[in-house]
């Protein structure tokens, strides 16, 4: 049976008096969506994420991890599958922290790397339309970044679908920001929506079963999938819908 410590990977951990901006600087340059926060001595302390990190715009900052810190629930190395499922699914994050029995951090189970397995060990069950959100926030592929920004800070949405002549042409997500940096321009820029957009779009239909959903998820490594039906997008639907979705 596999458990935690077969998924485990290093993670990048900060102590809560670190600058945000070396936060930002770990998220931008690794795949990582979370970056973990320990006491000094390695013991646990929560997270922040790249939202937290979009929230000051200052290229350099003394502004520390600290004020940005949130909770989260760790998993132990000998913790099955189905708890690591359980404990993702409860705090609905892109990563979880492993500690040990005095809770000293140990390192990371990446969502990314456990979906594919968890949806071959499980059953799925229930169409895309049962479980895909509805109420989409969409942006234009004229849009500046710093609506975007102003979105993700908003709404708290990690990705946006875009829209031109009023069909999706994109994805556009908090990592695209953080990557580019010109989100951190004082005044407007001119820097557009497009230029910065994940095409070609990948999508789903409402009447597709989850697994065919969550196999395209797989096959394209992506978390999310517009779904359309005529030509108009009517809802979305992500990692987490899917897991909701296990028997």
């Amino acid at each position: 049976m596999k458990t935690a410590a077969d998924f485990m990977v290093e993670f990048p951990a900060l102590r809560p008096d670190d600058r945000i901006t070396k936060a930002r600087q770990i998220l931008r340059e690794n795949i990582y969506r979370e970056v973990y926060v320990h006491d000094g001595k390695r013991r646990l302390m929560g997270y922040i994420d790249i939202t937290d990190v979009l929230r000051v715009t200052a290229t350099k900052s003394d502004v520390t991890i600290e004020g940005y810190l949130k909770d989260i629930t760790p998993v132990l190395q000998s913790d099955t599958v189905g708890i690591l499922l359980e404990t993702i699914r409860k705090i609905k994050t892109d990563s979880v922290p492993v500690v040990d029995d005095h809770g000293v951090f140990l390192g990371g189970v990446l969502l990314s790397e456990l979906f594919p397995v968890v949806i071959t060990m499980q059953r799925l069950h229930g169409s895309v339309s049962d479980s895909m959100t509805r109420n989409v926030i969409t942006c234009s592929a004229g849009d500046t970044v710093q609506r975007i920004h102003a979105l993700i800070i908003a709404t708290g949405y990690s990705a946006f679908p875009v829209i031109k002549k009023k069909k999706v042409v994109g994805m556009i997500s908090r990592r695209d920001l953080l990557k580019d940096g010109r989100w951190r321009a004082a005044s407007e820029t001119t820097t557009t929506v497009d230029s910065l957009m994940t095409t070609p779009v990948v999508t789903s239909r409402p009447d597709d079963d989850i697994r065919t959903a969550a196999d395209i998820m797989v096959k394209h490594d992506i978390s999310r999938l517009p779904v359309i039906e005529n030509d108009a997008i009517i809802g979305i639907i992500d990692r987490h819908d899917i897991l909701k979705c296990i028997a």
